[in-house]
């Protein structure tokens, strides 16, 4: 089954992730998307693969951050990433489906502390990513559409 192009999109989406064109371009799914909770997918393709033909770690990285990305922003302040680290676990390789579920491990005042674990389609954990955040002053966008670029 073919990834839905960027027209596509889940119009059930919040329009955070409606307007995330880099995890569109990934092929990544959204199933689960509630307070404190996020659940992602993307499907390993050959243009995901590095040098080793296993997956890059920066699409693997990727992925744990845009489950973050959904997991702290659960109201209507913009929150974004003050720092993550990941730990790589195992190699995955083309055709594997990676999922993130993350969590909410706190949350006090500005700061936030997430985890975020990512596993392959067998259950294995391939990652584990923790995500700390800062909640900003910053108006979350006025469209749905795409940001335009700077004049």
């Amino acid at each position: 089954m073919a990834d839905p192009a960027p027209a596509e999109v889940d119009r059930t989406l919040r329009p955070m992730m409606r307007r995330d064109r880099a995890s569109q371009a990934l092929g990544m799914r959204v199933q689960v998307d509630e307070p404190g909770r996020a659940v992602v997918s993307m499907t390993v393709r050959e243009d995901m693969l590095n040098g080793f033909d296993i997956t890059h770690g920066g699409l693997v990285f990727a992925l744990a951050d845009t489950t973050f990305a959904i997991v702290c922003n659960e109201d209507e302040q913009v929150t974004v990433a003050a720092g993550a680290d990941i730990t790589f676990l195992k190699s995955t390789r083309v055709d594997q489906v990676l999922t993130a579920s993350g969590s909410r491990r706190a949350r006090n005042g500005r700061t936030g502390l997430y985890d975020i674990t990512v596993t392959d389609e067998t259950g294995d954990v391939v990652a584990e990513f923790r995500g700390r955040s800062i909640t900003t002053n910053r108006a979350f966008p006025s469209t749905d559409s795409p940001a335009e670029e700077d004049s």
